[in-house]
């Protein structure tokens, strides 16, 4: 399977995702192997997150600048992932329907995925999923969240740039302050700049780059960065010089040792993620354990402990 991937076999990369997605503890440890093998002097794509309200136009915009990057000459995989139900647990799926021309592009490959509850909107295998589209050769990585909020941020963990799209009239410049996801923010894109809205874009434009002047500046940004465009999906409009600010800012981080250093980080939390997800599977798995979280649990129910204080005689007894 490693050898397909690397040759550019579509449907071995499918299946591959497939694997790495599975709960099965067999195809876990599958999983792993293939990902050790295939991490071995794997090219590095440009992983791009992007996030924005639903509505926006998220689905919209990807495939215009999926067909803007790949009528270069650039290989673009999208990884999108869809809100799960919590009732459920299933998902729509139907961000490649949405994606038609993109989807018909040799040069493209889209693979919805289930969010699966997860905080962030990012599914837990994301990251591997991204690591398996960079050993295919794809240039460019796309990661669509399911939305935005204060804490749904974890696609800039696995993104070394995270874009933020954001619909005209979208707030004005002290709301724009006052969201937590702006801090983390390369570029900001105002999607919809077309017909009668391009007025209301223009003006949510610069509302929000007077907030992005009041935020604090960061090490790893470059003179004039974040910024704040005008886009169109639609028309075409700004989507080359939306990549452009995107090739300067990647280019700016790689020659001032920014990348390496964020990618290393980024390798150290998602150790530190699995570690804690492990630990929880295994205290799930362990009847004592699970029997203990069940006594402790209906006794915050009850009122008669508090849940910190539930927490810390768990955490006690597993010492």
């Amino acid at each position: 399977m490693a050898a397909k991937i690397r040759g550019g076999d579509r449907r071995a990369l499918a299946r591959a995702i497939t694997l790495v997605e599975s709960g099965r503890t067999d195809h876990r440890a599958e999983a792993l192997a293939l990902i050790d093998t295939l991490r071995v002097d794997a090219p590095q794509a440009l992983r791009i997150g992007l996030s924005g309200t639903p509505g926006v136009g998220k689905s919209t915009f990807i495939e215009g600048f999926g067909l803007h990057l790949t009528g270069q000459g650039l290989r673009v995989a999208v990884l999108a992932v869809d809100p799960s139900s919590t009732r459920s647990g299933g998902s729509i799926l139907g961000d490649k329907t949405r994606m038609d021309l993109l989807s018909r592009d040799p040069n493209a490959f889209i693979r919805p995925s289930p969010s699966q509850s997860h905080l962030g909107g990012v599914a837990r295998r994301t990251r591997e999923a991204v690591t398996l589209c960079e050993a295919a050769g794809f240039d460019v990585v796309l990661i669509e969240t399911v939305g935005v909020g204060q804490s749904e941020t974890m696609v800039a963990e696995m993104s070394d740039l995270f874009i933020l799209l954001l619909a005209p009239a979208g707030g004005d410049e002290l709301q724009g302050v006052k969201r937590g996801i702006m801090e983390i923010a390369d570029l900001i894109l105002v999607n919809k700049a077309d017909g009668d809205l391009k007025p209301a874009a223009v003006r949510t434009q610069a509302d929000y780059t007077g907030a992005l002047r009041l935020l604090r500046k960061r090490a790893q940004d470059p003179d004039g960065f974040p910024k704040a465009r005008i886009v169109s999906a639609l028309t075409g409009l700004g989507l080359e010089e939306a990549w452009q600010d995107m090739r300067t800012l990647s280019d700016w981080r790689k020659e001032h040792g920014h990348w390496d250093t964020r990618r290393k980080a980024q390798g150290v939390h998602w150790f530190e993620e699995a570690v804690r997800t492990g630990l929880l599977a295994r205290i799930s798995s362990d009847k004592a354990a699970a029997a203990a979280m069940k006594t402790l649990a209906q006794e915050v129910a009850d009122g008669a402990l508090s849940p910190d204080r539930a927490a810390a005689k768990m955490l006690d007894s597993l010492s």
